[in-house]
């Protein structure tokens, strides 16, 4: 997440970035990942949009995540229109259209190919 944070602060005043939290993928009530229950992330699935908001807002203090984030919507429109489960990284371009993505996790979020995109990107505009 360090690498993540650093390009948010590097391009923060060029670059809107989000991360979309959808829906939580190892809850007591569905499947609890073992990892999950050492770092003590437990959770029964969200019932309402409070609840939901509150899990996202966790998820970026446990993950210490530096930017906003939108919550998807209970039918996890978002999530579906990108797949991004479990995590992944897109970087859109000024026309609208997926200038990068990065493959689905769940591995971590591997930021390279973000920041030379960025930087592809930025250097085009000049």
């Amino acid at each position: 997440m360090a690498a993540l944070n650093a390009l948010y602060e590097q391009y923060r005043d060029r670059v809107a970035f989000y991360v979309v939290y959808i829906h939580e993928a190892h809850t007591t009530d569905v499947w609890q990942d073992p990892d999950n229950l050492e770092d003590n992330v437990v959770f029964a699935s969200p019932r309402n949009e409070e609840q939901r908001t509150e899990m996202g807002r966790l998820c970026l203090v446990k993950l210490g995540i530096k930017f906003p984030a939108v919550i998807d919507t209970f039918d996890d429109a978002t999530e579906h229109a990108y797949t991004g489960w479990p995590d992944r990284l897109y970087v859109i371009g000024r026309d609208g259209r997926v200038a990068f993505k990065t493959a689905p996790g769940p591995f971590g979020f591997h930021t390279q190919g973000v920041a030379d995109t960025l930087h592809r990107l930025f250097a085009q505009s000049q």
